[in-house]
């Protein structure tokens, strides 16, 4: 069963992920700041790889302080050597059991070149600094999505008068 995902406007659902550290994470913890969640299927694959470095590299959103934090269900071991390998200077959230990426819809039933298999969605979310759900993209193309997720960012600040 796939939860209904979380619509714009509305609040986010709260969550308490452990990093590749142990160290929790709560949406909480970001009250103020837009917070970029992004749901990937698999550390160190080439599509995940891509996705990574792009938010990685992307200069419009650390200009606009976004908290970028990454979710599979990868544990620990997996997402320090993934983040040690590319450089990412965000955590890397581990859901073993996909309970939060269900109540957010990025956990179901996929469609991989004519395979249907359960898995992570690659799914992003961007959470303004209220705890609202800005923007979700339910089905990310990897090229080009970190200055996607930039240019909302920029869009909901002017909507807010904060640009």
């Amino acid at each position: 069963m796939t939860a209904t995902p979380v619509q714009p406007g509305a609040p986010f659902p709260d969550f308490s992920l452990s990093d590749a550290a142990g160290q929790p994470h709560r949406l909480a913890d970001y009250a103020g700041r837009y917070v970029v969640l992004y749901a990937y299927p698999k550390d160190d694959t080439p599509g995940c790889t891509k996705e990574a470095c792009d938010f990685r590299d992307s200069a419009r959103l650390r200009a606009l302080g976004a908290a970028i934090l990454g979710v599979s269900r990868d544990d620990a071991g997996s997402h320090r050597a993934f983040a040690e390998k590319y450089s990412l200077p965000f955590p890397l959230l581990t859901d073993p059991d996909a309970e939060f990426l269900k109540t957010v819809g990025a956990y179901g039933t996929k469609n991989l070149y004519g395979k249907v298999s359960e898995g992570v969605k690659r799914a992003t979310f961007l959470i303004g600094p209220d705890g609202r759900l800005v923007r979700g993209w339910p089905a990310v193309k990897v090229e080009g999505h970190a200055d996607e997720v930039a240019a909302a960012i920029e869009a909901d600040r002017r909507e807010r008068g904060d640009a």
